[in-house]
């Protein structure tokens, strides 16, 4: 899974979302970044940037196997800190929005992930 920041958090005010460009290459990196408990679906993104919940967080999205970028405009509904216990990734849980395009992101995530969806292999969030 690789992230890029699009912006630089130094030089946008503090009302501006954070623009993140998360690259998901494998099935196995969406399962262990993928929050199937917000109700419309969400995404574990690492960081080291420190976020606020609630912060408004503006994600381009590329699945396994595909090239479409998905534009999620979401919020911070996780924050998991440095050094938290049992050695979890750094970074934050983006909760997608309550609309079509994000419940159809969602049907699509769950499709790829199919079955494991049921898996208990640890995530990054819970």
């Amino acid at each position: 899974m690789s992230t890029k920041p699009l912006s630089s958090p130094a030089a946008a005010p503090a009302s501006r979302p954070s623009i993140i460009q998360l690259i998901i290459k494998e099935k196995s990196e969406l399962y262990s970044a993928y929050i199937p408990l917000f109700k419309d679906g969400g995404i574990f993104i690492a960081a080291t940037r420190e976020y606020k919940l609630g912060d408004d967080v503006y994600v381009l999205l590329t699945l396994p196997e595909e090239t479409q970028r998905y534009p999620v405009t979401g919020k911070v509904a996780w924050i998991t800190p440095v050094h938290a216990a049992g050695n979890q990734v750094q970074g934050i849980g983006v909760k997608f929005p309550s609309d079509e395009k994000s419940r159809a992101l969602k049907a699509k995530v769950e499709e790829i992930l199919g079955s494991s969806l049921g898996s208990n292999r640890p995530t990054h969030t819970i």
